[in-house]
Protein backbone atom coordinates (compact mmCIF):
# COMPACT_ATOMS: atom_id res chain seq x y z
CA UNK A 1 0.00 0.00 0.00
CA UNK A 2 1.14 3.29 -0.37
CA UNK A 3 1.31 4.70 2.58
CA UNK A 4 3.79 1.35 3.65
CA UNK A 5 5.93 2.33 1.22
CA UNK A 6 6.70 5.79 1.34
CA UNK A 7 6.77 5.92 5.28
CA UNK A 8 10.15 6.64 6.59
CA UNK A 9 11.78 3.46 8.79
CA UNK A 10 11.24 3.58 12.33
CA UNK A 11 7.85 5.85 12.12
CA UNK A 12 5.82 3.14 12.99
CA UNK A 13 5.17 2.07 16.57
CA UNK A 14 2.77 0.52 18.43
CA UNK A 15 4.02 2.64 21.57
CA UNK A 16 2.32 5.42 19.57
CA UNK A 17 -0.05 7.41 21.86
CA UNK A 18 -2.78 8.48 19.53
CA UNK A 19 -5.34 10.97 20.64
CA UNK A 20 -7.81 13.34 19.40
CA UNK A 21 -7.67 16.67 17.74
CA UNK A 22 -11.25 17.92 17.64
CA UNK A 23 -11.33 20.27 14.70
CA UNK A 24 -14.97 22.26 15.87
CA UNK A 25 -18.32 21.00 16.40
CA UNK A 26 -21.48 23.05 15.65
CA UNK A 27 -22.78 25.47 18.56
CA UNK A 28 -23.66 23.39 21.69
CA UNK A 29 -27.11 24.70 21.57
CA UNK A 30 -27.23 22.70 18.00
CA UNK A 31 -24.46 20.04 18.98
CA UNK A 32 -24.94 19.35 22.78
CA UNK A 33 -24.28 16.13 23.44
CA UNK A 34 -21.09 16.22 21.27
CA UNK A 35 -19.96 19.33 23.89
CA UNK A 36 -20.98 17.32 26.91
CA UNK A 37 -19.68 14.19 25.88
CA UNK A 38 -16.22 15.70 25.19
CA UNK A 39 -15.28 15.69 29.00
CA UNK A 40 -16.28 11.67 29.60
CA UNK A 41 -13.58 10.38 32.03
CA UNK A 42 -10.96 8.37 29.67
CA UNK A 43 -11.32 9.94 26.35
CA UNK A 44 -7.77 10.50 24.98
CA UNK A 45 -7.97 14.34 23.82
CA UNK A 46 -5.36 16.66 22.53
CA UNK A 47 -7.36 19.74 22.17
CA UNK A 48 -10.63 20.88 20.81
CA UNK A 49 -11.28 23.70 18.83
CA UNK A 50 -14.18 26.63 19.49
CA UNK A 51 -15.16 28.06 16.89
CA UNK A 52 -18.23 30.61 18.07
CA UNK A 53 -19.68 31.89 14.21
CA UNK A 54 -15.95 31.54 11.80
CA UNK A 55 -14.46 32.81 14.65
CA UNK A 56 -15.01 34.52 18.03
CA UNK A 57 -18.43 35.75 16.95
CA UNK A 58 -19.23 39.47 17.40
CA UNK A 59 -20.12 39.73 21.04
CA UNK A 60 -19.16 36.76 24.00
CA UNK A 61 -21.84 33.77 23.66
CA UNK A 62 -22.72 32.45 27.27
CA UNK A 63 -22.81 28.67 25.69
CA UNK A 64 -20.05 28.96 24.16
CA UNK A 65 -17.90 30.64 27.16
CA UNK A 66 -19.78 27.27 29.20
CA UNK A 67 -18.88 24.79 27.12
CA UNK A 68 -15.16 26.07 27.14
CA UNK A 69 -15.01 26.59 30.60
CA UNK A 70 -16.23 22.70 31.39
CA UNK A 71 -13.28 21.43 28.84
CA UNK A 72 -10.69 24.01 30.67
CA UNK A 73 -11.75 22.92 34.26
CA UNK A 74 -11.51 19.00 32.73
CA UNK A 75 -7.57 19.48 31.71
CA UNK A 76 -8.82 19.74 28.16
CA UNK A 77 -6.92 22.40 25.89
CA UNK A 78 -9.48 24.43 24.35
CA UNK A 79 -8.02 26.43 20.65
CA UNK A 80 -9.85 29.57 19.14
CA UNK A 81 -10.64 28.93 15.33
CA UNK A 82 -8.72 31.51 13.17
CA UNK A 83 -9.57 31.30 9.14
CA UNK A 84 -6.49 32.04 7.88
CA UNK A 85 -8.09 31.77 4.01
CA UNK A 86 -4.86 30.77 2.63
CA UNK A 87 -3.21 33.85 3.30
CA UNK A 88 -6.15 36.43 2.15
CA UNK A 89 -6.74 37.44 5.36
CA UNK A 90 -5.25 40.69 6.72
CA UNK A 91 -2.82 40.42 9.78
CA UNK A 92 -4.47 42.90 12.20
CA UNK A 93 -7.97 40.86 11.67
CA UNK A 94 -6.59 37.47 12.78
CA UNK A 95 -4.97 39.53 15.66
CA UNK A 96 -8.20 41.15 16.63
CA UNK A 97 -10.06 38.08 16.71
CA UNK A 98 -7.58 36.21 18.43
CA UNK A 99 -8.08 39.40 21.44
CA UNK A 100 -11.34 38.55 21.27
CA UNK A 101 -11.21 34.95 21.96
CA UNK A 102 -8.18 35.24 24.48
CA UNK A 103 -10.72 38.32 26.78
CA UNK A 104 -13.93 36.37 26.28
CA UNK A 105 -12.80 32.63 26.17
CA UNK A 106 -9.37 32.73 27.64
CA UNK A 107 -8.70 30.36 24.78
CA UNK A 108 -5.22 27.76 25.47
CA UNK A 109 -4.30 28.45 22.04
CA UNK A 110 -5.23 28.59 18.22
CA UNK A 111 -5.70 26.64 15.10
CA UNK A 112 -4.93 28.65 11.93
CA UNK A 113 -7.46 26.93 9.62
CA UNK A 114 -6.91 27.00 5.45
CA UNK A 115 -3.67 27.98 6.15
CA UNK A 116 -0.98 28.46 3.09
CA UNK A 117 1.49 25.87 2.06
CA UNK A 118 3.80 27.78 0.11
CA UNK A 119 7.56 28.84 0.71
CA UNK A 120 6.76 32.44 -0.44
CA UNK A 121 3.89 32.57 2.18
CA UNK A 122 5.83 31.65 5.52
CA UNK A 123 7.39 34.79 6.52
CA UNK A 124 3.60 36.22 6.85
CA UNK A 125 2.85 33.21 8.43
CA UNK A 126 6.01 33.11 10.87
CA UNK A 127 4.73 36.95 11.56
CA UNK A 128 0.99 35.66 12.60
CA UNK A 129 1.78 32.75 14.87
CA UNK A 130 5.10 34.71 16.49
CA UNK A 131 2.21 37.35 17.52
CA UNK A 132 -0.06 35.09 18.77
CA UNK A 133 2.96 33.62 21.07
CA UNK A 134 3.29 36.79 22.59
CA UNK A 135 -0.46 37.24 23.12
CA UNK A 136 -0.64 33.56 24.93
CA UNK A 137 2.36 33.60 26.18
CA UNK A 138 2.44 30.01 26.90
CA UNK A 139 -0.13 28.36 24.00
CA UNK A 140 -1.02 25.94 21.65
CA UNK A 141 -0.60 26.94 17.74
CA UNK A 142 -1.85 24.68 14.73
CA UNK A 143 -1.74 25.08 11.29
CA UNK A 144 -4.38 23.99 9.20
CA UNK A 145 -2.54 23.22 6.04
CA UNK A 146 -4.96 19.90 5.42
CA UNK A 147 -1.56 19.18 3.36
CA UNK A 148 2.28 18.56 3.50
CA UNK A 149 3.23 22.54 3.26
CA UNK A 150 7.30 23.80 2.40
CA UNK A 151 9.14 21.69 5.23
CA UNK A 152 10.17 25.29 7.17
CA UNK A 153 5.87 25.40 8.78
CA UNK A 154 7.52 22.91 10.73
CA UNK A 155 9.19 25.25 12.75
CA UNK A 156 6.42 27.81 13.42
CA UNK A 157 3.92 26.02 15.20
CA UNK A 158 3.65 22.89 17.64
CA UNK A 159 1.56 20.88 15.55
CA UNK A 160 0.75 20.91 11.50
CA UNK A 161 -2.42 19.18 10.17
CA UNK A 162 -1.07 17.06 7.13
CA UNK A 163 -4.16 16.12 6.18
CA UNK A 164 -7.48 16.85 6.10
CA UNK A 165 -10.40 15.44 4.12
CA UNK A 166 -12.36 12.19 2.75
CA UNK A 167 -11.30 8.41 3.34
CA UNK A 168 -11.33 7.91 -0.50
CA UNK A 169 -7.99 10.13 -0.77
CA UNK A 170 -6.54 8.89 2.87
CA UNK A 171 -6.89 5.40 2.33
CA UNK A 172 -4.15 5.87 -0.63
CA UNK A 173 -2.05 8.82 1.20
CA UNK A 174 1.59 8.86 1.18
CA UNK A 175 3.61 10.93 3.67
CA UNK A 176 6.24 13.55 2.57
CA UNK A 177 10.09 12.37 3.90
CA UNK A 178 10.61 16.01 5.15
CA UNK A 179 8.53 14.87 8.26
CA UNK A 180 10.61 11.87 9.57
CA UNK A 181 12.82 14.60 10.90
CA UNK A 182 10.15 15.11 13.45
CA UNK A 183 8.10 13.32 15.85
CA UNK A 184 4.52 12.22 15.70
CA UNK A 185 2.93 14.68 17.97
CA UNK A 186 3.66 17.57 15.38
CA UNK A 187 1.39 15.62 12.95
CA UNK A 188 -2.47 15.67 12.56
CA UNK A 189 -4.98 13.83 9.93
CA UNK A 190 -8.11 14.70 9.65
CA UNK A 191 -10.38 12.34 7.95
CA UNK A 192 -14.17 12.16 6.92
CA UNK A 193 -16.38 9.74 4.91
CA UNK A 194 -14.63 7.26 6.97
CA UNK A 195 -17.02 4.01 7.13
CA UNK A 196 -16.97 2.69 10.24
CA UNK A 197 -15.35 -1.35 9.09
CA UNK A 198 -12.08 0.65 8.07
CA UNK A 199 -11.10 2.34 11.63
CA UNK A 200 -8.38 -0.31 12.02
CA UNK A 201 -6.77 0.66 8.75
CA UNK A 202 -7.57 4.22 9.29
CA UNK A 203 -5.51 3.54 12.75
CA UNK A 204 -2.40 1.85 10.97
CA UNK A 205 -2.01 4.37 8.00
CA UNK A 206 -2.11 7.44 10.79
CA UNK A 207 1.05 5.03 12.90
CA UNK A 208 2.37 4.64 10.08
CA UNK A 209 2.58 8.19 8.42
CA UNK A 210 3.87 9.21 12.32
CA UNK A 211 0.50 11.45 13.12
CA UNK A 212 -0.56 11.01 16.50
CA UNK A 213 -3.99 13.20 16.47
CA UNK A 214 -6.30 12.36 14.35
CA UNK A 215 -10.11 12.22 14.04
CA UNK A 216 -11.94 10.05 11.50
CA UNK A 217 -15.65 10.32 11.06
CA UNK A 218 -18.46 8.65 8.99
CA UNK A 219 -20.22 12.24 8.38
CA UNK A 220 -19.37 13.63 4.59
CA UNK A 221 -18.53 17.09 3.36
CA UNK A 222 -22.06 16.35 0.88
CA UNK A 223 -19.46 17.77 -1.92
CA UNK A 224 -18.61 20.40 0.23
CA UNK A 225 -21.86 22.10 1.44
CA UNK A 226 -21.57 20.99 4.78
CA UNK A 227 -19.43 20.46 7.74
CA UNK A 228 -18.34 17.35 8.16
CA UNK A 229 -16.93 17.64 11.72
CA UNK A 230 -19.87 19.56 13.13
CA UNK A 231 -21.37 15.96 14.68
CA UNK A 232 -19.89 13.10 16.10
CA UNK A 233 -19.12 10.10 14.15
CA UNK A 234 -21.88 7.00 14.63
CA UNK A 235 -18.88 4.91 15.78
CA UNK A 236 -17.82 7.53 18.74
CA UNK A 237 -17.24 5.15 21.54
CA UNK A 238 -15.94 2.05 19.70
CA UNK A 239 -13.10 4.47 18.34
CA UNK A 240 -12.10 5.94 21.81
CA UNK A 241 -12.13 2.20 22.83
CA UNK A 242 -9.91 1.80 20.03
CA UNK A 243 -7.67 4.30 21.02
CA UNK A 244 -7.65 2.99 24.72
CA UNK A 245 -7.95 5.02 27.94
CA UNK A 246 -5.75 8.44 27.98
CA UNK A 247 -5.29 11.02 29.78
CA UNK A 248 -6.47 14.50 28.29
CA UNK A 249 -3.49 17.26 28.17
Amino acid sequence: MPYLTTTPTGTASTDLRIGFGVPGYAHPLVAPVEWGGLTRPGTPLHWVVLNVSDGPGARPDPHCLEAAGRLRNAGVRVLGHLDVTYGARAFGELVSEAHRYLDWYQIDGFLLDRCPTERTALPEVRRTTDTLRALLGDGHIVLGHGTHPYPGYAETADQLVTFSGPWSDYRWSQVAEWTAEYPPERFCHFVHGMPRGHLDEALRIARWQGASTIYFTDRTDRGGSAGPWESLPGYWDELVSRIGTGVSE
